[in-house]
């Protein structure tokens, strides 16, 4: 594959990963204005406490903080803006579903360039009880142990 086919990953979201148990992954288009982009190609993007919401059959991203981008010009920037996520209605319909009966949160985890478009990976996540944090502390630290034994 050459360096335009390939995904760059943009952004992260560790704490996702640490505060939930994550399943069923789903690529999202995500609707942005031109400085937005910009921004995001600057990395200036942050996942702090960002979650999907569905209302009247779409699906919203809220409290993605992307900063403002310097040389916008006259267009008014509004960081933590609800953003519209590009999914199929019965990905939507799916998504929104398990949200309502499991009681699961659907979490951005990546956020990504995939034939330079912005894509967001999400996921549905179930919160992380203090005990599930220990096991895969303790995980972790096992795994860490064996790979220095076999080095």
């Amino acid at each position: 594959m050459s360096a335009k086919t390939q995904p760059s990953t943009i952004a992260v979201n560790k704490k996702a990963r640490h505060l939930y148990e994550l399943s069923d992954f789903l690529e999202a288009g995500i609707s942005l204005t031109g400085p937005e982009v910009k921004s995001i190609r600057a990395g200036k993007v942050n996942f702090l406490d960002s979650y999907v919401d569905f209302s009247d059959g779409e699906a919203q991203l809220l409290s993605l903080h992307i900063a403002p981008y310097s040389n916008a010009g006259y267009v008014v920037q509004t960081p933590d803006r609800p953003r519209k996520l590009l999914l199929h209605r019965r990905e939507i319909a799916r998504m929104a579903a398990a949200v309502a009966q499991k009681g699961l949160t659907v979490v951005p985890t990546r956020l990504y360039f995939k034939h330079g478009r912005v894509k967001l990976e999400i996921a549905l996540g179930r919160g992380k009880k203090l005990h599930d944090h220990r096991q895969s502390l303790k995980a972790r630290a096992e795994a860490r142990d064996a790979a220095r034994e076999l080095a």
